[in-house]
């Protein structure tokens, strides 16, 4: 069964997302946090990779393990610049096998100095063009696509942004989940915005316990997504006052209220960007859903 088919069915959802530790040393440890993890009863799991599928094969070594091993359900990351068309076809194949039934369709970011000419396959530019390319070579596999609140950071304005996640919805997506935001109000004007453009189907959003102001102010200067002043300066002030617990409890007890309000106003479900962090997650879940 395909995951949108469980939104469909399930009530509301939590689902999380794990990033692979590029050294296979602390991969014990991360499956440690896998296990905690799964008492929460996620939806699925999905699993990110590096720039340029710099850890595809350990994505799909852990989507395989986390589905046979963990009794998870799985999405995996699949992005497609600098891919050819046939290494694209091999990973689905192999996902196919394993019985991962989905794929979060990306296009991908650059691998740091990348030339120009980096990307392989000129047919495959866009996570639009992955969209129907699975759609094409497997179209028995789910599709999630992502969307951007604050807009994509190389996005013209936003009205062209939402019309590339509809393209990407219409070439074979079959839900969204959004990139993190801390102010929900972004979020259902997004939501709004998509549907008045005749986007119909699921849009999940996407929300990150903060862990330590080093982590976010990375993440956010990667993604484009803004951080409240307000919330920032309570951030700040915990540092000074505690140092990186002290961040992390203000953090945790933020996304479990944007948490709380996105369930009441009825959305399908919260994917949680886990950053592996096992306690932070159970801390902000525990007790959330019925």
């Amino acid at each position: 069964m395909k995951i949108v088919d469980k939104m469909n069915r399930d009530s509301q959802f939590i689902s999380l997302e794990f990033f692979p530790p590029k050294d296979k040393n602390e991969w014990p440890a991360f499956f440690q946090v896998v296990d905690r993890l799964a008492q929460l009863n996620p939806l699925f799991a999905s699993v990110t990779y590096g720039a340029g599928g710099s850890t595809k094969g350990d994505t799909l070594e852990i989507v395989s393990r986390l589905k046979s091993e963990h009794g998870l359900d799985t999405m995996a990351h699949l992005t497609c610049i600098g891919a050819y068309r046939g290494d694209l076809q091999l990973f689905l194949d192999s996902l196919a096998e394993a019985g991962v039934n989905d794929v979060l369709a990306l296009r991908g970011d650059l691998p740091k100095d990348a030339p120009p000419e980096f990307s392989a396959c000129r047919t495959l530019l866009h996570a639009s063009d992955l969209a129907a390319f699975i759609k094409e070579s497997h179209p028995g596999m789910g599709i999630g696509v992502a969307g951007y609140p604050e807009v994509h950071p190389e996005a013209v304005d936003a009205e062209h942004d939402l019309s590339y996640l509809k393209l990407k919805l219409d070439q074979g997506g079959d839900f969204a989940i959004t990139q993190l935001f801390f102010d929900n109000q972004l979020y259902f004007d997004f939501v709004a915005k998509a549907r008045s453009i005749g986007i119909d189907k699921p849009i999940i959003p996407g929300i990150i316990p903060v862990v330590s102001l080093k982590v976010i102010q990375r993440i956010i200067s990667l993604c484009g997504a803004s951080l409240p002043a307000a919330y920032l300066a309570e951030l700040e002030a915990a540092d000074r006052a505690g140092g990186a617990a002290a961040v992390q409890e203000v953090g945790v007890a933020h996304a479990r209220r944007q948490a709380e309000e996105l369930l009441a106003a009825g959305v399908p479900g919260v994917h949680i960007y886990t950053l592996n962090r096992d306690q932070a997650v159970l801390d902000l879940v525990q007790g959330l859903l019925p």
